[in-house]
């Protein structure tokens, strides 16, 4: 998942700026409507990653071959997969989308002011984190109208929320982890974590959590909310997924994917990907480990070689998942998202 940091040099213009971003940021939210949503100026392009040069690895976009395209206005990011739907994220539009699979249209759209650090689905509703509001939304899969806003800062923009255990799961500012109840909508427990430690994925009855400022992956019991276990991982692991007996990290400062025993805590292959710089998702599906970044959509690892076996570069991609036995694929700055199949020439 994208996102713009302003670095301390420029921060006098920021200051100066502020009346322009104000009105920027005051901009009337999107309607409410079923229909695609109109598009938008597109956002910036990044740099282009480094990618892998591997023969018979590396291979252009225009191979991939997509069986839906939906358009959605703004900044198309993160998803969720419903028991009928996808639901996508897009904060520059202030919205959440529902995605029709089988028909390449939209659905229902909830205003949300800046969605962020992805999304989870659970108790017939989807949990959105907005970073706008400060709060934890609770949108209902039927009606797509919100029904609870749980006060609750998402700790980053590119943090993450779970679900397990009968509750929902996300790191608030500065890193704190959050167990939230879906019957009275409210913070149970809380369990204070080292700092940028921010993405949650529940998977064999544990949270797990990546620990960007210190190189980590987290292990922490639900029921104690106790943090039983600290692996040592690849530089800034960020997105997260499980599969095939382990726990994969995406690891945003050499580009590598660390591969951890689910079950032993032990780090079992450190896989290079060429997928370094910020932004990217993650996921396990049809068998594989897939991953994204800005310019390099989709690189798809083989858990039995532990090694990248196919990687598209073009135009396209930071947010992914798989679902509906297909892969979902957000082209951030390109205003779609791409339904394809996991099974690629």
């Amino acid at each position: 998942m994208s996102r713009i940091r302003i670095p301390f040099s420029i921060a006098a213009f920021a200051v100066l700026a502020t009346p322009f971003w104000a009105a920027f940021c005051a901009r009337p939210a999107a309607a409410q409507t079923p229909q695609t949503p109109a598009s938008q100026p597109a956002a910036a392009e990044p740099a282009l990653p480094k990618g892998l040069k591997t023969p018979g690895v590396a291979r252009p976009l225009s191979d991939i071959k997509s069986t839906e395209i939906y358009s959605v206005a703004g900044t198309p990011d993160w998803k969720v997969m419903t028991k009928d739907a996808v639901w996508v994220t897009s904060a520059r539009a202030n919205h959440v989308v529902q995605l029709l699979p089988g028909t390449g249209k939209t659905g229902l759209i909830e205003e949300i002011a800046k969605p962020c650090s992805g999304l989870a689905y659970g108790w017939g509703s989807v949990w959105v984190p907005s970073c706008g509001a400060k709060m934890l939304v609770r949108v209902d899969e039927t009606t797509g109208k919100s029904t609870a806003e749980i006060p609750a800062d998402p700790a980053n923009s590119e943090g993450g929320i779970a679900v397990g255990d009968g509750a929902v799961w996300l790191v608030a500012k500065p890193s704190t982890l959050l167990r939230v109840d879906p019957v009275s909508n409210s913070i149970a427990a809380r369990l204070d974590l080292p700092s940028q430690s921010e993405d949650p994925f529940f998977a064999d009855g544990f949270v797990w959590i990546t620990s960007f400022g210190h190189n980590a992956l987290l292990k922490v019991d639900p029921k104690a909310m106790k943090l039983v276990a600290t692996i040592p991982v690849g530089p800034k692991p960020r997105f997260l997924t499980a599969g095939a007996g382990s726990v994969w990290t995406l690891n945003q400062g050499d580009g590598t994917v660390s591969r951890v025993d689910i079950k032993t805590g032990n780090v079992a292959a450190t896989i290079d990907c060429g997928l370094p710089g910020e932004g990217g998702e993650i996921t396990f599906g049809a068998g594989s480990v897939w991953a994204t970044l800005f310019n390099i959509p989709l690189t798809q690892i083989d858990p039995a070689t532990n090694k990248p076996v196919k990687q598209w570069a073009g135009k396209g991609g930071d947010g992914l998942q798989f679902g509906f036995g297909s892969l979902w694929l957000s082209n951030f700055a390109q205003q779609t998202v791409w339904r394809i199949s996991p099974d690629q020439k």
